[in-house]
């Protein structure tokens, strides 16, 4: 299938290793140009010359996300360096657990308000493309009470709302927001591997609960969010598209 993301321009928070990683890779290989930012400026880097080696334009920054200036500029920067922005795909996350008021604090700063704070900056751009497309990270923990109940939990379910919102208001004028909702993902150095090193005990246990009996690998995940980043899903608007394994057991209607 032709996605139709050839020649467009997408921007990606967090895409230099895991989900965001993959994202940014699959619309390099889909002929997409593609900015990123990520705290570390050497990954940044890294992860730039890999994706302007499969044949597209990338650039990259390091951005904390939390700093909503810092944030919005790089947006502005990357529009004009590409001359636009097609699609945003935001997908940094605090992984807030703590029930203190700063961990409260820090999962709205760069869970959900750096959402916001970049399809802000873009909207302008994205209102001139027409191929439109915001796609946010959320999780089962969104839509489910489980372990991660507390501010991040609480901060997913909210990214699930304002995707909503932004398709009901702006589909007349051809922008389409979806969120997509991963289950347990693993890839090496990501928040599983150090409970895999210290404790795999409860590795095993978690891992137990998934019906298909492993986590999902990157670049499943990506794969739908890329394509719901896409012409292809034209008519795909406001939804929210668990990528799970089976792994939640609630019924999504």
């Amino acid at each position: 299938m032709d996605l139709g993301l050839k020649g467009l321009k997408a921007i990606v928070t967090g895409g230099t290793k895991g989900i965001g990683g993959a994202v940014a890779e699959t619309f390099a290989r889909e002929g997409t140009d593609v900015a990123i930012c990520a705290r570390s400026a050497a990954d940044v880097e890294k992860m730039v010359a890999e994706l302007q080696a499969l044949g597209v334009r990338a650039i990259g920054r390091a951005v904390d996300v939390s700093d909503g200036d810092a944030l919005q500029a790089w947006v502005r920067d990357v529009a004009a360096e590409f001359g636009g922005i097609d699609i945003v795909v935001g997908n940094v996350s605090a992984l807030s657990m703590e029930d203190t008021e700063a961990s409260w604090n820090l999962g709205f700063q760069i869970d959900l308000m750096h959402c916001v704070r970049m399809v802000d900056a873009a909207m302008p751009y994205l209102e001139q493309s027409k191929a439109a497309s915001v796609v946010v990270i959320s999780s089962v923990s969104g839509r489910e009470v489980d372990a991660m109940s507390g501010p991040y939990g609480a901060f997913k379910a909210a990214l699930v709302h304002y995707a909503k919102g932004l398709s009901f208001r702006y589909a007349g004028k051809g922008l389409r927001a979806n969120a997509v909702s991963p289950g347990d993902t693993y890839y090496e150095g990501g928040v599983w591997t150090p409970m895999e090193r210290d404790d795999p005990k409860l590795f095993a246990e978690c891992l137990a609960l998934s019906p298909i009996g492993r986590m999902a690998e990157p670049q499943e995940i990506a794969n739908g969010i890329v394509f719901l980043s896409s012409p292809a899903a034209s008519f795909i608007n406001g939804t929210n598209l668990v990528i799970d394994g089976a792994l939640t057991r609630g019924v999504q209607l």
